[in-house]
């Protein structure tokens, strides 16, 4: 029988998948990160591992599990997984695309309104009991939203769904990049394709929305800081690496942007040291997926792709090398 090998504790629903489908599994209810000293003999008989984005898969986890078939990771994002390891072995690499669009891109445009109005030091001033009354030149003055210039970084899934709230909602005009232009966006959302230097000068609110990969890395440093206008604000629900974390700080700290609202950071699950430090940040713990939903489907789907390849069916949501 089919040994599945489940890293850390996931939902319910998708354990009685693999029950209902009678596949065998272990599971690691102590919901630590993969170790593969400690978990040698599970992997040693794995057909296939469905992982978390915290979970290193690397060319000696692979080795270690010499039956592996299928790497079903739970996330849409999968620089956690040597991809190009997996390929050479022949073992198919899955991950969660589309479920967790929409709630990224709710979380994408709660970063740009609380960086934009100040909402977490108004929270602040407010439980210190400091308010003493409305004022014209109140402490916490941001800036507007309505009608403002969105500039998005990388025009995929959740890139154009954070598009769709900007412009329909809120009549922001949007431009972007991407590998390639996007007409159909253009045509619904008005939406204008430049380069990264123009988005960058034209823009009140940027937003990354781009994989992390070679070409993207450090792809935000103190040089485009720089062309960007002081009074906008960055905003990443993507990767972490994408920003030059310290260059961000001294961009910040200098008054080269406004302010930045982070989900993600460089060195997950750290943060850099002066980054707490800054008033004009919003910072919250990778929690663009995380509704209750949202990550029940990942898991679910992140198993059912399992299933589908041990029974001869092939991935659902294979990932592609490029």
């Amino acid at each position: 029988m089919a040994q599945i090998f489940i890293t850390r504790k996931i939902f319910d629903e998708a354990i009685a998948l693999l029950d209902e489908a009678g596949l065998d599994y272990w599971h690691n209810e102590a919901d630590s990160p993969l170790n593969l000293s400690g978990m040698a003999a599970q992997l040693a008989e794995a057909e296939a591992i469905v992982c978390l984005l915290t979970d290193k898969i690397d060319a000696q986890v692979m080795d270690a599990a010499p039956k592996l078939k299928i790497i079903a990771n739970t996330a849409v994002g999968y620089d956690n997984i040597d991809v190009a390891a997996a390929t050479e072995r022949g073992i198919i690499v899955t991950n969660t695309p589309g479920v967790l669009t929409e709630c990224t891109a709710d979380l994408t445009f709660a970063l740009l309104l609380a960086a934009a109005r100040r909402i977490v030091e108004a929270d602040a001033y407010m439980r210190a009991g400091k308010f003493a009354g409305w004022e014209l030149f109140q402490p916490h003055l941001g800036v507007d939203v309505y009608g403002k210039t969105l500039g998005i970084v990388g025009m995929g899934r959740i890139g154009t769904a954070v598009a769709r709230r900007a412009a329909l909602g809120f009549n922001m005009k949007i431009l972007y990049t991407a590998n390639n232009p996007k007409p159909e966006i253009e045509r619904e959302l008005g939406a204008q394709f430049v380069s990264l230097p123009d988005l960058l000068r034209q823009s009140d609110f940027v937003s990354i929305h781009t994989p992390l990969s070679a070409q993207t890395r450090h792809l935000f440093t103190l040089a485009e800081f720089h062309q960007m206008q002081p009074h906008a604000i960055l905003i990443n629900t993507a990767r972490g690496p994408i920003v030059k974390e310290a260059d961000l700080v001294q961009a910040l700290q200098r008054g080269l942007i406004g302010g930045a609202g982070l989900d993600v950071f460089e060195e997950e699950p750290i943060a850099h040291p002066d980054l707490a430090g800054l008033p004009n940040v919003v910072m919250v713990p990778h929690i663009g997926s995380a509704t209750t939903e949202t990550r029940r489907r990942m898991a679910m789907m992140a198993v059912e792709n399992v299933t589908a390849v041990l029974s001869g069916r092939g991935p659902i949501n294979p990932v592609r090398t490029p």
